[in-house]
């Protein structure tokens, strides 16, 4: 088999094995590898015509589609850097990661181009506009020519920049412990070793189908696309509204591997799953959060004859740890151990390793380690660090390994099995999203319904956290929050809008620092409702 190194390499090998294997299905049309193989040759020869240097950042903003993902692997193609932007963002934050990352190309629908017309003119660094369809009318951008999908790919073939696989192949946005979103920039590299390491453990085959459910901006969701095709697989795209929506995809397609992150599975186990599924879904994966041991049960004792794999992964190294399917009744609260070709480490402040059953801080080693964060060498610098001497590396070695310290604390039991015990940031977790409580209060004082605001994260069933909210008015006003959850709406995507709104007379209560005092605040709201008062 042909060695792969970069990310494209995954559908251009592929499409050399087995060129009339299916690829991608999308609204019940299929496109063979090598179909697929072409469309990302055409936008890589069009990108390239365009002018785009070495490295430059291609931004993706569209739902699931056949384009998208032959932008995101033609980018690649042509020595560029893909951005896949959430389809779900609201038009300011779609802008804010087009200028954090200096976009040069946008590639997007008519109808999102529409939303984005004031968004854009603030977009300094960007180029060129490349639409799918083919609208009425060609809109105009000042300071941007913008394109249609056919013509990029009606461009005569031309070669990429040179590149390898260490260089920067795409730039996922995640949301920070403080402020807004941070760019995790990730090699060829890190995305191939990915998809060869899950690829193995999950058992990938070339007769498998995989649902693509999640959002491909998420490392998980764009990683059935690239496990997938390392094996020669077919991805069926699916933009859904519905749980249902997904159960009956998995029927219709015969689908054999699904990834869901809790949320959906809760969702997902409620309904009545007919018993031909056990037929063909050959295995369920979970990530972005813990499932709920009940949810596992009832998920179990519908599909007998499906392997459940518990994952937990951070995108700043992809993927961590699995925990194999036949260990999922011993240890349901486990999330396993390091998943190929990387490797764990549960660490003292120190740098020493933890004993067992011991709780430290995650850190992880080896290629899948990400880049740093995107032109922001101080949040870097705090993720990203020298292993320590003291962990157990070699003394003779001269230059550092650069390994991503989670920030978030596990344990292992004496047989190595990890346990995830919570986090050290403020980070919240909710419906497999992680949201910054600074980038929620940052809209909230948009609006200027607020006076003083904090934001925190509390335990729920179904979202993994709800986001709940404490706010004062307004100087010389009051707080309507009936009126602050509409322009939430407005403003956030659903995932971010919160589920509780408490107003407070002010001022709210400060740490020694003269900060709001987040940790008590939520501290007094958990204990409340712990005690129904």
């Amino acid at each position: 088999m042909t060695s792969t190194f970069l990310l494209h390499q995954l559908i251009g090998h592929s499409a050399e094995r087995t060129p009339e294997s299916p690829a991608l299905t999308f609204a019940g049309q299929s496109r063979s590898y090598a179909e697929l193989d072409t469309a990302v040759g055409g936008f890589a020869a069009g990108l390239i015509a365009l002018g785009l240097a070495r490295s430059e950042r291609v931004a993706i903003y569209l739902d699931k589609r056949v384009e998208l993902i032959a932008a995101a692997f033609g980018t690649t193609a042509a020595g560029g850097v893909f951005v896949p932007v959430n389809p779900i963002l609201k038009p300011e934050q779609v802008g804010y990661i087009l200028q954090d990352c200096n976009v040069r190309v946008l590639v997007t629908s008519p109808e999102r181009f529409a939303t984005l017309a004031e968004t854009l003119t603030r977009c300094h660094d960007l180029r060129h506009v490349v639409l799918t369809g083919e609208p009425a009318r060609r809109p105009e951008l000042a300071g941007a020519s913008v394109h249609l999908w056919r013509e990029l790919a009606d461009a005569p073939p031309r070669a990429g920049h040179r590149i390898v696989d260490t260089d920067m192949a795409a730039i996922l946005y995640t949301s920070g412990s403080t402020g807004r979103p941070k760019g995790v920039v990730l090699s060829h590299r890190n995305m191939v070793t990915g998809a060869k390491s899950v690829a193995q453990y999950l058992e990938n085959r070339a007769d498998d189908t995989l649902l693509a459910a999640l959002p491909l901006s998420f490392d998980a969701g764009f990683s059935q696309l690239t496990t997938a095709f390392h094996v020669g697989a077919r991805v069926v795209l699916l933009n859904y509204l519905l749980p249902r929506d997904v159960l009956k995809a998995v029927v219709a397609e015969r689908v054999t591997g699904l990834t869901a992150v809790p949320p959906l599975w809760i969702q997902l186990s409620q309904l009545d799953w007919p018993e031909t599924v056990t037929e063909h879904l050959r295995y369920l994966a979970n990530t972005g959060g813990r499932m709920p041991l009940e949810t596992l049960k009832r998920l179990r004792r519908m599909l007998p004859a499906t392997r459940p794999y518990l994952m937990y992964g951070l995108t700043e190294a992809f993927r961590a740890t699995y925990l194999p399917p036949g260990e999922a009744d011993r240890r349901p609260d486990s999330i396993g151990k390091s998943i190929p070709n990387s490797e764990v480490l549960v660490l003292r402040e120190d740098g020493t390793p933890c004993a067992p059953n011991e709780p430290g801080e995650l850190v992880q080693r080896g290629a899948l380690v990400a880049l740093g964060y995107w032109n922001d060498p101080e949040k870097t610098a705090e993720r990203f660090r020298p292993l320590p001497p003291q962990s157990g590396r070699d003394k003779g070695l001269v230059l550092p390994e650069i390994a991503v310290f989670s920030g978030d604390t596990v344990r292992a039991d004496e047989e190595g099995y990890l346990y995830f015990i919570g986090r050290r940031d403020e980070m919240m977790k909710t419906s497999g999203y992680r949201v910054s409580p600074t980038e929620v209060e940052e809209i909230l004082y948009a609006t200027r319904l607020v006076g003083e605001c904090v934001a925190f994260g509390v335990p729920h069933d179904t979202l993994g956290q709800a986001i709940c909210v404490i706010a004062t008015p307004p100087d010389g006003g009051r707080l309507d929050t009936a009126q602050l959850l509409a322009e939430c709406r407005i403003r956030m995507p659903a995932y971010m809008v919160p589920a509780q709104i408490e107003a407070r007379d002010g001022p709210l209560p400060r740490n020694p620092n003269g900060k709001i005092d987040r940790k008590t605040l939520s501290t007094e709201w958990l204990e409340r409702d712990a005690t129904g008062t």
